[in-house]
């Protein structure tokens, strides 16, 4: 398994907000304890809201907080495009003006970690493509509004599906879908969509294809975690 697919499935355990330990997280995804605590350090310094310790376990938080600011996922989608696209421009003065509000910005995240990440709205290791992302947000935005179907790519495979809901974790946005191709939902990572575009035909729910019903199955199918002491 790919670092990035390991950091992103860690991911996906912890969103569900209750303490999980290390040593589960080893297990559930197959490697050592010292790649565990790596894992979560690198998490942490990506912009992923984590919160926890070695020895008390680990969750994801999802307030999205500039002090004294409230953020909502679109106005940090809003900041991510403004600066992904001056800090990518040609002008030399506007692009570092977009660096050092992006160091500006790491600088007052409320997360607790010992060193800030560098480059708020541009692509940093893990996800180093990540910033591929947010040419494709408002399409999917648009939608999910308006309900309709989307023709992407990933990985080179063509598929057909029904957008559901962005998240973002991070710098790293995903989309959850209803797959008519694969026949079941997925979460997929936006940055490592090639090409899209929105399909005139229109979807409803259906038993087994909604939003609540995906929801429905993250919550029984996670594993649950061990109270701690």
């Amino acid at each position: 398994m790919r670092r990035a697919d390991r950091l992103m499935q860690l991911i996906q355990i912890l969103r569900d907000g209750t303490l999980h330990k290390a040593a589960d997280l080893a297990q559930a995804t197959d490697v050592s304890l010292r790649t565990i605590y790596r894992d979560m350090e690198t998490l942490a310094a990506s912009g992923v809201p984590i919160e926890g310790e070695r020895g008390i376990g680990y969750r994801v938080i999802a307030a999205i907080t500039l002090p004294p600011l409230n953020l909502t996922v679109t106005e940090v989608e809003a900041l991510h495009l403004g600066l992904s696209a001056v800090g990518q421009g040609g002008d030399p003065e506007l692009s570092a003006a977009a660096a050092a509000l992006s160091a500006k910005l790491d600088a007052v995240m409320p997360e607790d970690r010992t060193r800030a990440p560098a480059g708020y709205g541009f692509a940093i290791y893990p996800f180093a493509d990540a910033a591929r992302s947010f040419q494709h947000l408002p399409t999917i935005r648009q939608a999910i509004r308006a309900r309709q179907k989307l023709e992407l790519t990933v990985h080179d495979n063509e598929r057909i599906v029904r957008p559901l809901q962005l998240d973002y974790w991070g710098r790293l946005w995903t989309c959850v879908v209803w797959c008519e191709t694969t026949k079941g939902f997925d979460e997929l990572r936006v940055d490592e969509v090639t090409a899209l575009r929105i399909l005139p035909s229109l979807f409803v729910d259906e038993p087994g294809k909604s939003l609540p019903d995906f929801n429905a199955l993250r919550a029984a199918t996670s594993a649950p975690a061990e109270p701690v002491a």
